[in-house]
């Protein structure tokens, strides 16, 4: 179990202040991380903190602004003394069908989701260079994968967040930095629970769907965060691994 633990390591987690990024920056810290989370909600932080327990710490940060992103990455760094692991988590939607959706909403869905992933990595890059090596982990979503009529801008940057890991994972292979891409499936948290009441029938189609026959947890996605921020992973690098109880697989 050697390979799975991250004493000594420094994890930064967007969006960590809630729902998939909690969940996976609890066991980043149960593994024996340092953590920073990142939110732009001061008193969610303040909660998540408490869940993580002592060493932890909160970064108020908007990721969508670039030098707001920088920084925060620098800052993070700056107060765990060194930065070994990004966890590229944070995300908006916003559920129009395609013809309804302004220009405006669409640029800040992907400003939030892929671009900011792109400006932490870039503001990451020197850290983990410095530290011999890192890992990067961004939030994807079967979205990635599959269409969805209410999901236009959503859909397009998940699939961009595949191929920016493909590109990340390729170009920074040789500074010994592992670049992957989680796809959550159907996860129950404030964003999906949104999503439920959006859209009609949802919950019913997602359970009869999905072979484990539930909605995920928070809980669920802490595994594959230790191991692909872990050694366990050191070979494994620009894959898209989906955690979703079978979703993707089962057919109609």
């Amino acid at each position: 179990m050697e390979k799975f633990e991250l004493q000594g390591k420094a994890a930064l987690v967007t969006g960590g202040n809630g729902g998939i990024g909690l969940g996976m920056a609890q066991a980043l810290a149960a593994a024996g991380a340092k953590v920073a989370i990142a939110g732009r909600d001061e008193d969610k932080n303040a909660a998540a903190l408490k869940a993580l327990g002592a060493g932890a710490v909160a970064l108020v940060a908007d990721v969508a602004d670039e030098r707001a992103c920088r920084a925060m990455v620098d800052e993070a760094a700056r107060r765990l003394g060194r930065l070994d692991i990004l966890v590229n988590n944070a995300g908006i939607n916003i559920r129009r069908q395609p013809q309804d959706y302004t220009l405006e909403e669409w640029q800040r869905v992907l400003s939030a989701n892929l671009t900011s992933a792109f400006v932490a990595a870039q503001a990451a890059y020197p850290h983990f260079v410095r530290a011999g090596g890192g890992k990067i982990v961004n939030i994807g979503s079967m979205m990635s994968m599959f269409g969805a009529s209410f999901a236009a801008p959503y859909g397009a940057s998940k699939g961009g967040i595949v191929q920016l890991t493909r590109s990340l994972a390729c170009a920074w292979a040789k500074d010994h930095i592992q670049v992957n891409a989680v796809l959550p499936g159907w996860i129950d948290t404030a964003l999906t629970r949104r999503a439920r009441g959006e859209v009609a029938g949802l919950h019913e189609r997602v359970v009869a769907r999905t072979p484990a026959g539930r909605w995920g947890t928070p809980q669920d996605m802490g595994g594959i965060a230790v191991f692909l921020c872990s050694t366990a992973s050191d070979f494994i690098t620009g894959t898209a691994i989906p955690v979703d109880g079978g979703y993707s697989i089962q057919g109609g």
